[in-house]
């Protein structure tokens, strides 16, 4: 005679519901990934590659008060994410949007009280930028 223990599938289905959730992407960590390089660690654009770009990098630290004191969530989305660049033609800066295009989304305010899906890294990196702000 043969059992069949149905007690395998119970377990795993415990044991798959008691796993912690996928860590969040942490927007310093991103940051570090993915900036550093040309912004700098302090984001003022003085990163170790920023001397040989033929166009300096933004001081990352400035954002807000380059407009009227607010930090711009839409247009640093914008920025990261690819698309304001594309349109305009200012492509030294990598896209990074295809990279997050397949990440779980988060709802953000962009800046007009509408929240908005956004891929979840790109969220966690444009809310560590805008700690930077000086």
């Amino acid at each position: 005679m043969r059992i069949v223990s149905l007690a395998l599938p119970a377990t795993l289905t415990i044991a798959a519901a008691c796993a912690p959730p996928p860590e969040k992407s942490s927007g310093q960590d991103l940051y570090a990934e993915f900036c550093v390089a040309c912004h700098g660690v302090s984001g003022k654009g003085d990163g170790p590659d920023a001397a040989v770009l033929a166009r300096k990098p933004a001081d990352l630290t400035k954002l807000a008060a380059r407009n009227g004191g607010t930090f711009p969530m839409m247009d640093v989305l914008s920025t990261i994410d690819g698309y304001t660049r594309a349109r305009h033609g200012n492509l030294t800066m990598p896209e990074f949007g295809v990279m997050m295009e397949d990440q779980p989304s988060v709802m953000v305010d962009t800046g007009d009280g509408i929240l908005t899906p956004t891929p979840e890294p790109l969220a966690a990196l444009a809310g560590y930028l805008r700690t930077l702000q000086e």
